[in-house]
């Protein structure tokens, strides 16, 4: 998960972590949508975050119902249900909040409509396609393990040739350099001149997974297309366009059970489940 750009205004209400029960500060920040926990602990050794005023220089504290927590002088934001978006990236541009090298962001692009949203994975500087946005960390986190199971399809063109046995050979997984890489759906769809096409899935989704075996099969990417993250396809959705996932759409994809751990189910007295009621301008 990647950290989103969109700042706070001062004195907007704090959010509560007393309906969740105590929990470690970092995972409390990522449950606000704030970053994810692995970043919240950069934060954390920082000392941009405190409790009660106390100026946090570890990760290792609980945090409950009346704790006040700071990031950067500014109380967390008011709860949001969790939602999730699907964005087209264009090339050329990197998902993360800051880049050393000055190149453009994902975050600096996103329509100003947004709310605070964390990327769930990421695509590389020259990677298109298909990136899945959220509010909430707990849910982002939820996407991207690749416990979840969800297929990550791409269509690929690369320069050079390769045949269908080759491919297939892909699908027992493959090490590169010490490096592991598990079962890969790949199929030849067509050759145009000195470049091939491809459809590529997969579940893992390692740093420059697709990139990296082509290579090692003699290819060289030079087009690389998320087309689908588990359910969710990019279709018809114009580059740099952003469109939200009905929460029932996530619902039905997520299932009852992991849809009301992450909050998007209410109990009901008879230990029946039901649908948590829409915030104002939320969509179903």
């Amino acid at each position: 998960m990647q950290e989103t750009s969109r700042g706070r205004k001062r004195g907007a209400p704090r959010r509560e972590v007393a309906a969740a029960g105590p929990m470690r500060i970092a995972k409390a920040l990522a449950r606000a949508g704030l970053c994810s926990r692995r970043e919240a602990e950069r934060w954390i050794a920082a000392g941009r975050v405190s409790v009660n005023g106390e100026v946090l220089a570890s990760p290792a504290r609980d945090v409950g119902p009346g704790d006040r927590i700071l990031v950067d002088g500014e109380e967390l934001p008011a709860p949001e249900p969790p939602r999730l978006w699907r964005y087209h990236k264009p090339r050329g541009l990197v998902t993360t909040h800051r880049d050393p090298e000055g190149r453009p962001t994902v975050f600096e692009k996103l329509p100003a409509h947004l709310p605070r949203v964390i990327s769930i994975g990421r695509l590389d500087f020259n990677t298109e396609g298909l990136l899945l946005l959220s509010n909430d960390g707990a849910l982002a986190r939820h996407l991207e393990l690749p416990a979840t199971g969800w297929l990550r399809r791409y269509r690929v063109r690369a320069h050079g040739t390769v045949a269908q046995a080759e491919l297939d050979a892909l699908k027992a997984g493959i090490e590169i350099d010490g490096v592991r890489y598990g079962p890969i759906e790949a199929t030849l769809d067509k050759v145009q001149g000195s470049n091939v096409w491809l459809s590529i899935g997969l579940r893992e989704g390692k740093n420059r997974e697709v990139r990296t075996v082509l290579e090692r099969l003699g290819l060289t990417v030079n087009r690389l297309i998320r087309v689908s993250f588990g359910p969710f396809q990019l279709l018809d959705l114009e580059p740099g366009a952003v469109e939200h996932v009905p929460r029932r759409v996530l619902i039905d994809q997520l299932g009852q059970r992991a849809a009301r751990a992450l909050g998007l189910l209410e109990e009901e007295g008879g230990g029946q489940a039901r649908q948590r009621r829409p915030a104002a301008g939320e969509r179903q």
